[in-house]
Formats: C-alpha cells, sequence, structure tokens
C-alpha cells in the first residue's frame, strides 16, 4: 500500500477544511484517514499512481490549505517518504526509484506543546559538516510541472510516546553522502521524518 500525508499549513485546520468540502470530501471519501502528526491527514492507497491522482484530485486544496504532500511508496522505501514532485516524477518514470536518495528533507518530530514557531510551515534550516552538504534558506518553490505531473509516522493519535501529541518542526534540507543519512540537528527532537526531494526543490 502507498501512503498519502498532507501536511496541514500553520493558520488552517486542515481536516476540517477538507471535509467541510463536498469536492473534497467525495475524494477522500473511500480512504480510511488518520493523523500521523498533528493537524496532518494520512490515507493508504492501492499504488504510487493512485496516491498521485488522489493529489491531483486534491490539488485546489492543497495549494491552499497544506504546507506539504508526502507519499510514502514502499517499492522506494519503506521508512523515508517521497515529496509529491518526486512521487510524480518515479511515477511517470521520470526519475528511477534508485536515483532518489540523494536530496533530503529531514522534519523533526516534536510535542505539539513545543513552541510553535518552527513548525512544518515555516523557513527551512540546514547546516553543513563533515560529508554533508547542506543549505540554509526557505523551502524552494515548486514548479508547477512538477506539482501536475525515518518513521512512517504511526498511526492515527500521534504520540511523542509519553501519550502526548506530537506535529512535525522546521525542516532540515541535507545531501546524503556516501549512503549517510545525516543527523536532525535544528533543535531537540522526539524522532525524524526523512523525505526525499527532486533536485529542483532541493535547489541543486
Amino acid at each position: 500500500m502507498t501512503r498519502v500525508c498532507l501536511v496541514g499549513a500553520d493558520d488552517v485546520d486542515l481536516r476540517a477544511e477538507l471535509l467541510a468540502s463536498e469536492t473534497a470530501r467525495r475524494a477522500l471519501s473511500s480512504y480510511q484517514l488518520a493523523e500521523p502528526w498533528a493537524n496532518c491527514v494520512a490515507v493508504e492507497t492501492i499504488s504510487i499512481g493512485a496516491a498521485v491522482s488522489l493529489c491531483n484530485d486534491l490539488n485546489w486544496y492543497l495549494r491552499r490549505y497544506t504546507a506539504e504532500t508526502l507519499v510514502l511508496e514502499p517499492s522506494v522505501s519503506t521508512n523515508e517518504w517521497l515529496s509529491r514532485a518526486l512521487a510524480t516524477a518515479v511515477r511517470n518514470e521520470r526519475i528511477e526509484p534508485e536515483e532518489t536518495g540523494t536530496f533530503l528533507k529531514i522534519y523533526g518530530v516534536v510535542p505539539s506543546t513545543d513552541d510553535a514557531s518552527g513548525s512544518a510551515a515555516t523557513m527551512a534550516e540546514a547546516t553543513t559538516g563533515g560529508d554533508v552538504t547542506a543549505a540554509r534558506g526557505p523551502n524552494p518553490a515548486i514548479d508547477d510541472d512538477e506539482l501536475d505531473a525515518t518513521d512512517d509516522g504511526g498511526e492515527d493519535g500521534p504520540s511523542a510516546g509519553d501519550g502526548s501529541v506530537t506535529r512535525l518542526a522546521e525542516p532540515l534540507f541535507a545531501r546524503r553522502v556516501g549512503g549517510e543519512t545525516p543527523a536532525y540537528d535544528l533543535r531537540e527532537v522526539v524522532d525524524t521524518v526523512v523525505v526525499r526531494v527532486t533536485a529542483g526543490e532541493f535547489g541543486a
């Protein structure tokens, strides 16, 4: 099964916005909604093609109400997500699965009661060191062609292990070198979520 996770923007209640629309409710009606992290909506689809199609059906809402759209495709990786643009490129065979692991966007997972100023929709930061290359700056814009074209987050009820709800904190953009995944060092976290992105999203 291929999983889709929609990460809500800071200033919206994503689930409420989606369920308030008849069009979005219809698109999601055949799926069971889960919440792996605070203000996220996740569903399981039958394939990467179905996942990309669902995202395309919800495109109007994704552009307005989400900070990120993630796809977990087991044939590519069982524990690292793909950005929507990268999942689309893999589905359309523009990028081979084995070519997806270089450019990363690593989210910290923190208790939702932490300072919300470092949430998923805020400016991304990154660090450099050793054989890992990274870049500071905001999330690079995704081309319209790309739009149209770790941990799996658990199940409903995101938890930090002590029963508290968790959320995604600001991401670290980093390049994987020598097969090693860079460490997330922007703040103390209870977990991390690794997202593979396109070279364009990375800014390379």
